[in-house]
């Protein structure tokens, strides 16, 4: 296949880029992203435009003549922001007090938004493409919805694929890699319940202090035989509250809340087996109630073989140079897994430089160089996988 430069104008794709890093929206919220990234498709003149698609979603379909005489595939791009203040200075930063793109899914869309403009050019001659925004990523809400969605269900997608930028990496470079690419991992929030009383007379009480000391130990030791066999299993305290600032009670509640993480499914639901047992036993021996939610549902992304095949040829077609993660897999997570588990697909990583902060840092940025190099390789998969 020839290698060919993107035919998308970069210029105006920068200042989409911009425009969507200057107006963030935190994931469930992403309304007005929605809105202007419909304007944008508008002009495109797509098969269909569906609105809401698991949330506040947007499917961009574009069928070739022959669309049912070829595959259909999807491309993926997050609308959401981040709940954190950015510290960059640049004209484009946040306009929007504690929110910020700070992960990129501000490149990925206007890299998608770039795949339009390139096939009003050269349109597709057989199959189906769609160009997915999913809402609430961060949350691990937004791919589920979408998959639940009948609307989704009726693309009966052949592939879906997503690239996601990755500072430490050379600038360009993708990173490709079978099986287990991000870790999978769920949210555990712990409610301990005692009773207050006078601070003087804290014997009255049932305070669950000894508890949550005892918890915030022996949470983040509960993987270690799984981590000496050289298995990921992780879990990390994020958060943890005793009682209310009152000096003179005894507090009567908590609440800790960790992090299970894992690039097994297997070994992520014994992590979950053991966490259970381990706050209730807790609780019982200091006679206080105990109440576990589950939030921030993530599986793991499994990046299937075919897939991962088609990506390889077209980041080869496009001139890039492909490289294995040195982190394998990720330890981060991905909620693109719920796709996988219906169909085939891939998250393809790309480099956006060694000296690039890392993601969720509060100075992180997209770079726009980046913007090019993902065109070429989505024009290359396109061509790959036989749309035109």
């Amino acid at each position: 296949m020839e290698t060919r430069d993107p035919i998308a104008p970069v210029a105006r794709l920068v200042t989409l880029r911009r425009e969507l890093h200057a107006f963030p929206e935190v994931s469930g919220e992403e309304v007005g992203t929605a809105a202007c990234l419909r304007e944008f498709f508008v002009p495109c003149h797509p098969a269909r435009l569906l609105d809401n698609l698991g949330g506040h979603g947007l499917a961009v379909v574009f069928d070739s003549p022959e669309p049912d005489r070829g595959p259909t595939v999807a491309l993926r791009a997050e609308l959401d922001a981040l709940p954190i203040q950015e510290t960059a200075d640049h004209d484009h930063a946040s306009q929007r007090d504690g929110v910020a793109h700070l992960c990129g899914h501000d490149g990925h869309m206007a890299m998608l938004c770039g795949v339009a403009l390139g096939l009003q050019e050269r349109p597709l001659r057989r199959g189906r493409l769609v160009l997915l925004f999913q809402p609430a990523e961060e949350t691990g809400e937004g791919a589920r919805a979408v998959c639940a969605d009948p609307r989704w269900q009726d693309l009966d997608a052949d592939y879906v694929f997503a690239l996601h930028n990755l500072p430490g990496y050379p600038l360009g470079h993708v990173l490709l890699r079978t099986g287990p690419f991000c870790a999978g991992s769920v949210g555990l929030v712990i409610r301990l319940e005692g009773r207050t009383s006078h601070a003087a007379y804290p014997e009255k009480g049932r305070s669950p202090a000894n508890a949550m000391s005892r918890l915030l130990t022996e949470l983040v030791t509960l993987p270690l035989d799984l981590e000496r066999a050289g298995v990921l299993a992780l879990v990390t305290v994020v958060h943890a509250r005793l009682g209310e600032v009152a000096f003179g009670t005894t507090p009567g509640e908590a609440e800790i809340m960790a992090t299970l993480r894992s690039d097994d499914e297997a070994v992520l639901e014994d992590l979950q087996a053991r966490a259970v047992a381990l706050a209730g036993n807790v609780a019982d021996e200091e006679g206080l109630r105990c109440a576990l939610d589950w939030v921030d549902e993530f599986p793991v992304t499994e990046n299937e073989d075919l897939a991962v095949a088609v990506a390889d040829r077209a980041a080869l077609a496009a001139g890039l140079s492909i490289d294995e993660p040195d982190e394998s897999p990720f330890r981060w997570s991905e909620d693109f897994g719920w796709f996988t588990r219906q169909t085939s697909g891939a998250v393809i990583g790309v480099g956006s430089g060694e000296n690039q902060p890392g993601l969720h840092a509060p100075d992180f940025d997209f770079p726009d160089e980046l913007l090019p190099v993902g065109l070429r390789f989505w024009d290359a998969l396109i061509e790959e996988l036989g749309l035109r």
